[in-house]
C-alpha cells in the first residue's frame, strides 16, 4: 500500500475510529456474546452467530484502520491562495453554475456537502491549478469544464 495523503482533522478521525472500535465496540461485542451463551445451544443461536460475524467484522476494521493509519502522510493546507491543495475552498463555475468545492482527503470526502476527495477525478483535475484555469474533468456525463474563480 503506497502512502496516501490526509489532512489532520481526517487523520484524527479515523485514530478516533481506531480508539472506538479498540475499545467501546469491543467490550459492547463481547457482553453481547457472554449473553447469546446464556441462551444455551449455540448451534442454533442467531444472537450468537450476530454476536460474533459483528466481532469479526469489527476486528478487521481493526486491522484495516491500524495499516491504513501506518502508510498516511499527514499534510497541512499550505494556505496558498494561488494553488489549489488539499484544504482548499475554491469556487468554480461549469455550465453557468457556480459552485464551491472543499479539497479534502479520501476518508472526508462527502460530495452532498461539496467535500471531494483529493484522489477522486475531480478533485486530482484540481489540484495544483490556479485560478483563472480551465480544465476537462471527464464525468459519467462526459468531458465537463471547469473554470476556476477563486481559492481560499
Amino acid at each position: 500500500m503506497s502512502d496516501q495523503i490526509i489532512s489532520q482533522e481526517g487523520y484524527d478521525k479515523l485514530k478516533k475510529e481506531l480508539e472506538e472500535c479498540s475499545t467501546s465496540k469491543r467490550y459492547e461485542i463481547a457482553r453481547r456474546i457472554e449473553s447469546a451463551k446464556e441462551l444455551g445451544d449455540l448451534s442454533e443461536n442467531a444472537e450468537y452467530s450476530d454476536a460474533k460475524e459483528a466481532q469479526a467484522f469489527n476486528e478487521g476494521r481493526i486491522a484495516e484502520l491500524s495499516a491504513l493509519l501506518k502508510n498516511l502522510t499527514i499534510v497541512q493546507s499550505h494556505g496558498d491562495k494561488n494553488t489549489i491543495s488539499l484544504g482548499s475552498k475554491i469556487k468554480v463555475i461549469s455550465d453557468n453554475k457556480e459552485r464551491n468545492f472543499i479539497i479534502v482527503s479520501f476518508n472526508e470526502s462527502n460530495p452532498s456537502e461539496g467535500k471531494i476527495s483529493n484522489e477522486s477525478p475531480l478533485g486530482t483535475a484540481f489540484l495544483g491549478r490556479g485560478k483563472g484555469d480551465k480544465i476537462l474533468v471527464n464525468t459519467p456525463r462526459g468531458e465537463v469544464e471547469y473554470k476556476i474563480i477563486s481559492i481560499e
